[in-house]
């Protein structure tokens, strides 16, 4: 995802240019629903809208959040894929979706993994929840644990399936951060939501997200339904530099949720184009340092910054760093010594923090009376 070098240069400069407004895409397509969202994940750019934090009913959705804390379990080692758990009669009971799996068996952890993911079993659901918390009421209080973490501020679960219940909803919103993180977090994990299709217990079983058929470039990520909800789809795709999430809620068909997924994800690769402009840890600058065992200091940024802007208007982005006046050690790596400003034209899209790359300790006594002496006259 690099940039060309003649681009590398151009964002590296402190643009004094006056450049013009750039071109504005087209509004985005037509879409039947009742809320939607599409966002370049690297970026975190929002391509397009509508009712994107109103309060909605998650349906199968919520199992998005119950992989997540599965993963997050088998991340930390207190989970094994091949790991034996044992159906309840609760789990075999559970209405809707299924996976078909029998009361009182032992069905490893990768099997209903896939029957979450793939067939969306709420039978599979509530056996890991059980296996995991106990009891389903207690795996749902991780779930809400993680969202919080996660920053999904609009969202409470009440259970692992999105079966309806009382105090359990989400936003539009929260469900494209809670599929960045899915991808961000977990990306090997994350492979298992492009599984077309997969077969137990001699029953084949197929993935509810028709996008996987139509289009190579999507690779999830989950569907749902309940009459409360309407149909909803969250579904990524990458091309090239760009990664998007399209989120669809209260469709009224699965034809018009996959129609409308495709639309955004079409309409995002069209009229939009994303950037690596720096990588962690790549160096912006090399500033003076005063008093320290070293003159000069490697300054950058902690996290890889990515901008998403129109098609073709690449050679309006300009940057602008700006530096603290005196940089005095001791400096610790990691320390706040400056700000980058990235912009279209004369609109800011993002401003992130400059960092020392590495750290400075205090000079000797001599280096830090010369230095004294040097800024008395500077």
């Amino acid at each position: 995802m690099e940039a060309p070098l003649a681009l590398i240069f151009l964002f590296l400069a402190i643009s004094s240019v006056a450049v013009a407004e750039p071109l504005v895409p087209p509004s985005p397509p037509s879409i039947n629903a009742s809320g939607y969202l599409l966002i370049d994940i690297y970026s975190g750019a929002v391509l397009a809208e509508k009712n994107a934090d109103e309060r909605v009913k998650p349906a199968s959705l919520t199992k998005m959040m119950t992989s997540y804390v599965v993963f997050s379990e088998l991340r930390a080692g207190n989970l094994t894929l091949d790991e034996k758990v044992l159906i309840s009669e609760k789990a075999w009971r559970t209405p809707g979706s299924r996976t078909f799996v029998e009361v009182n068996t032992h069905v490893p952890v990768s099997v209903l993994l896939k029957g979450i993911i793939v067939q969306s079993g709420n039978d599979a659901s509530v056996a890991l929840a059980e296996h995991i918390a106990g009891d389903e009421s207690v795996f749902a209080q991780r779930m809400n644990q993680e969202a919080k973490r996660l920053g999904l501020t609009g969202s409470h679960f009440a259970n692992a399936t999105g079966l309806p219940v009382a105090n359990h909803y989400t936003t539009t919103r929260d469900m494209a951060r809670l599929g960045s993180a899915l991808i961000r977090d977990f990306p090997e994990l994350y492979k298992l939501h492009a599984i077309k299709s997969y077969e137990y217990n001699s029953i084949k079983q197929f993935n509810r997200n028709k996008l996987l058929w139509r289009d190579e470039s999507v690779d999830g990520i989950k569907t749902g339904y309940t009459e409360a909800a309407g149909y909803c789809l969250v579904a990524s795709a990458q091309q090239k530099n760009m990664r998007v999430i399209s989120v669809v809620m209260g469709a009224n068909s699965v034809k018009s949720r996959t129609r409308a997924a495709q639309s955004l994800l079409r309409y995002g690769f069209r009229f939009f184009e994303t950037h690596r402009l720096y990588g962690r840890g790549n160096i912006i600058r090399t500033v003076p340092v005063w008093k320290g065992s070293t003159d000069m200091l490697d300054v950058g940024i902690e996290k890889d910054l990515y901008i998403t802007v129109p098609a073709g208007q690449q050679d309006a982005i300009s940057a602008d760093t700006q530096m603290n006046a005196l940089i005095m050690a001791p400096i610790a790596e990691g320390g706040v010594y400056g700000k980058i400003r990235i912009a279209l034209g004369n609109k800011t899209l993002v401003e992130r923090p400059i960092v020392a790359l590495h750290a400075v300790p205090e000079g000797g006594m001599w280096k830090q009376t010369f230095d004294a002496i040097r800024l008395y006259f500077h």
